[in-house]
């Protein structure tokens, strides 16, 4: 950036999806936008790197096909979508055991029959809490009283052993968090959008998400490479000391980076995941199907290129392992071992192509959780992002939509 843009009505820090979302509203309504983006890519944390001819995400992260803010803005066909199978499956001291949804693969029916699973009481009181999510509007869901995700599933009729067995395994991925504190109402809003839609993969990655939102702004809207270091009475000073006017700021970055150029805003704590990337010379399961472990030694592991071939090169299979926290000393090695437990296979000879931690993966959304949180912070001072809702792809497009309509409502007659 060599200049100031004079037809800048608005600038918008941080190309991630919230950030991209807001713009493209603005954009659409006519203002003048900016996004300064201080990496090489736009997506923020969905960015998908290229390593020895692999596609890497950064942390394991799907696509749900129901959030109402991706069907709005993005042509799913575009992105060649490789779906995951509708269930999961847990790996347990009696061998694995498949929980798949019967309506759409009739033939899993037999794995939820009562002895396998779950006994009769938990089964109807799964089939019930997952009629009552499905049907209920989003709407009342959020009006609804908040407690921990745990107190839900024992209101639901849930046995503590079903709930140690299935619910504590799989949510601790989805929520990155092992003791099922999460809010009650983003879990029953997390699993009517998984009950609702269907878990995929872009072929390209899940960094081709952010980019097909970018190709949508005028071109030169976004300028990369450009890093914000404060924000001023008339609008922003980028790196190299340049300040760029304007007439309001949206800050659509993660939560440190949002507190360091608003001080004073008040952000959640953030969940930290590491993800290991695995090379194998054949898959070790051959179905696109997330695998958990009731000892919970980790979070997930999927084999990315059984849903998706295009993740991995020359006939090899890329699997993918997410575990809470950092990538401390001997984590890498007691991974690996629990793979060749949870697989049932020899991994001695799997390669570690890396290791990718996020220190901000997602918000700690703890009970009474606000599901929304207001865009304006000050006169001309803007902020969204997913610690500004859910911590879902939808929370972050649907935060940019918002910080659009009240920039818009604040700037326009």
């Amino acid at each position: 950036m060599t200049s100031a843009h004079s037809d800048t009505d608005v600038l918008v820090i941080g190309a991630g999806v919230a950030g991209l979302a807001c713009a493209r509203d603005l954009a659409a309504a006519g203002l003048g936008v900016r996004v300064l983006e201080a990496s090489d890519a736009v997506g923020g944390r969905m960015r998908t790197d290229r390593v020895e001819g692999f596609a890497v995400d950064r942390g394991f992260q799907v696509f749900n096909t129901s959030y109402p803010q991706v069907r709005r803005r993005l042509a799913l066909r575009a992105l060649r979508l490789r779906p995951f199978t509708p269930g999961v499956l847990i790996h347990t001291g009696r061998g694995r055991l498949r929980f798949s949804d019967p309506t759409r693969r009739p033939r899993s029916l037999p794995d939820l029959l009562p002895g396998r699973l779950a006994g009769p009481r938990d089964l109807l009181a799964l089939s019930a809490l997952s009629a009552r999510d499905a049907l209920t509007p989003a709407g009342r869901l959020k009006r609804a009283a908040d407690r921990t995700t745990r107190d839900a599933l024992r209101a639901a009729g849930c046995t503590d052993g079903f709930v140690e067995l299935f619910f504590r395994p799989f949510l601790s991925g989805v929520f990155l968090e092992d003791d099922l504190e999460t809010s009650a109402r983003v879990f029953h809003l997390v699993w009517r959008s998984m009950l609702r839609g269907t878990l995929c993969l872009p072929a390209e990655g899940i960094g081709a998400v952010p980019r097909a939102l970018a190709e949508g702004l005028p071109e030169g809207t976004v300028r990369l490479g450009t890093a914000v270091e404060r924000l001023t009475g008339e609008g922003v000073v980028v790196s190299g000391g340049r300040e760029v006017p304007a007439r309001a700021v949206v800050v659509a970055t993660g939560p440190g980076a949002a507190r360091a150029l608003l001080p004073g805003l008040d952000v959640p704590d953030s969940r930290v995941v590491t993800t290991y990337h695995h090379v194998a010379a054949r898959t070790p399961l051959g179905e696109p199907t997330l695998l958990v472990d009731s000892r919970r030694r980790l979070l997930n592991t999927c084999v990315l290129s059984d849903a998706a071939p295009e993740y991995a090169s020359d006939a090899y299979a890329l699997v993918a392992t997410s575990v809470l926290g950092a990538d401390t000393e001997g984590r890498a090695t007691a991974v690996r071992t629990a793979l060749a437990d949870v697989y049932g296979t020899d991994t001695a000879g799997w390669d570690l192509l890396t290791a990718r931690t996020v220190p901000e993966a997602l918000p700690v959304m703890l009970p009474p959780q606000p599901l929304t949180r207001t865009a304006r912070v000050a006169p001309g001072r803007y902020v969204c992002g997913d610690h500004r809702a859910t911590g879902s792809v939808q929370g972050a497009l649907a935060s940019g939509a918002r910080a659009a309509r009240t920039v818009l409502h604040d700037l326009t007659p």
